[in-house]
């Protein structure tokens, strides 16, 4: 057929995705979409984007939502152009929010609807991805989202000293495993440079996923007991009811049970202390999410001796002010200061 110079509507862009993945061949597609085959040829290039599949790898493929934003970014007046438009306030606000992985896209837009802010223009977070990819963005790029990886991750394998001398996580109430009730708290330590330098201990409490960030000098039962003690001084007579109860692995530095539960400021038990099963960190899946997060200001390599105690708790309170969609974007702050205001 002769060339047909008409612009590609949305529903042909649709109809090559869908060629395209059952195999079609460009000459085939041009064929039935009554074009010529160098057309398509230039739309699969203008579309071009990256796809994850099922099996969380990425690949490079035609995403029609791509070709139409770009074709109408180069024919503004051809299309209904691009939705933040003149917009810059909103462009302004997202550019803060995203840059340097501070908000997801997400997040980011869950929080306006949170906080109640207005703007000129509404968009989903799947607009914003692609605006993202892109490239509308002066100070957003790619590298700023979360890291996003198709390798699964590999858990540490933690080792007893002994079998634990505390309650197994079987022995846990319905109650903490379900999340109905606050002031149950998981446990673990985030690794520095060397396993025998400097490390964080950190707490997530399980109902407002509320993070506690405590640097600890060696990774030990001593070292445990003391920051624990330092928390039951920090919140006095609260202590016992915002920290009910602390599950934790069976790496060696929680192998004093007896010790992080002992009460420094009053006589008996200030906690009781559940062990999970041996490599089964995901029995602490708020701990583990957290450390992710921990991960994006200070990545692995990173020496906890060299960053000041200020540094740190920048980033503490950057998780706990992040806005999670389970709390329809507000802050685990907010949820944690709700709960504790109510004991």
């Amino acid at each position: 057929m002769g060339e047909n110079y008409q612009h590609l509507t949305w529903r042909e862009r649709l109809i090559i995705e869908t060629r395209l993945k059952d195999g079609w061949s460009k000459q085939r597609i041009a064929d039935e979409l009554g074009r010529h085959v160098s057309t398509i040829y230039r739309e699969i290039k203008r579309g071009l984007g990256i796809q994850r599949t099922t099996e969380l790898i990425d690949r490079e493929c035609y995403i029609p939502d791509i070709a139409q934003a770009r074709y109408e970014d180069h024919y503004p007046d051809k299309g209904p152009g691009l939705k933040i438009g003149k917009d810059h306030r909103l462009a302004r606000y997202l550019e803060a929010a995203l840059k340097g992985g501070n908000r997801s896209p997400e997040a980011a837009l869950g929080e306006i609807k949170a906080k109640g802010l207005v703007f000129d223009t509404e968009i989903s977070v799947r607009t914003l991805y692609r605006y993202i990819d892109l490239g509308l963005f002066i100070e957003v790029t790619n590298k700023d989202l979360p890291h996003k990886t198709a390798k699964k991750r590999g858990y540490r394998r933690v080792r007893a000293a002994r079998a634990p001398k505390g309650l197994s996580i079987e022995q846990r109430p319905e109650e903490i495993n379900s999340r109905e009730t606050f002031g149950h708290w998981e446990m673990d330590t985030v690794q520095g440079i060397q396993k025998s330098r400097p490390r964080l201990l950190v707490l997530t409490e399980r109902l407002s996923r509320h993070e506690i960030m405590i640097p600890i000098k060696t990774n030990t039962t001593e070292s445990v007991v003391k920051a624990l003690n330092t928390l039951e001084r920090k919140y006095g007579a609260l202590f016992y009811k915002v920290f009910q109860s602390i599950t934790v692995d069976n790496g060696p530095e929680f192998a004093d049970c007896a010790g992080m539960e002992k009460a420094c400021r009053r006589k008996g038990a200030r906690t009781t202390v559940y062990y999970c099963h041996p490599y089964s960190s995901w029995e602490r899946g708020s701990n583990e999410r957290q450390n992710g997060m921990i991960r994006r200001k200070h990545p692995k390599g990173t020496d906890f001796a060299t960053i000041p105690a200020s540094t740190l708790k920048k980033t503490e309170e950057w998780i706990n002010n992040y806005p999670r969609k389970i709390f329809n974007f507000h802050t685990a702050a907010e949820v944690f200061e709700a709960c504790v205001n109510s004991l």
